[in-house]
């Protein structure tokens, strides 16, 4: 059996909630939910023309955590190293007006915002879930 890598590019926007939540939702998997099998990338160096960061996202499988609709993580993942394997947009699983909410700072959270999280981090599991079968074969 193959050795599973998931790479999850999460949203670097800070002008809404649904940015912030997309981090805290990837860092949790980093850290706790899929802690041997996730490798997270960093937008900005990807977008400022991070090697690594490309080169891994040509080679394994990636979802995309987007904050908003603007997808600005699978938009640039697609145009520097190629189709994502699957997207979560905060703003599909929260509603807009969650998402876009302009509480931004993670020491402004309270309670219902890291529930928020963990909505999104499940949303990711089930398609990391859904991903790693196929790279196992």
């Amino acid at each position: 059996m193959a050795e599973t890598k998931i790479g999850v590019l999460s949203c670097s926007g800070e002008e809404c909630l649904g940015g912030t939540i997309s981090r805290l939702a990837t860092r949790k998997m980093l850290e706790k939910l899929r802690k041997d099998k996730t490798v997270t990338l960093c937008l900005p160096l990807y977008l400022a023309g991070g090697e690594e960061e490309r080169s891994f996202a040509k080679a394994y499988p990636v979802i995309t955590v987007d904050g908003c609709s603007k997808c600005c993580a699978k938009r640039a993942t697609e145009k520097y190293s190629g189709k994502v394997s699957d997207t979560v947009i905060v703003s599909d699983v929260l509603g807009e007006d969650a998402a876009l909410s302009k509480i931004v700072s993670s020491k402004d959270l309270k309670k219902e915002h890291y529930q928020m999280v963990d909505k999104v981090a499940d949303e990711i599991c089930q398609k990391f879930d859904k991903i790693t079968p196929e790279i196992e074969k």
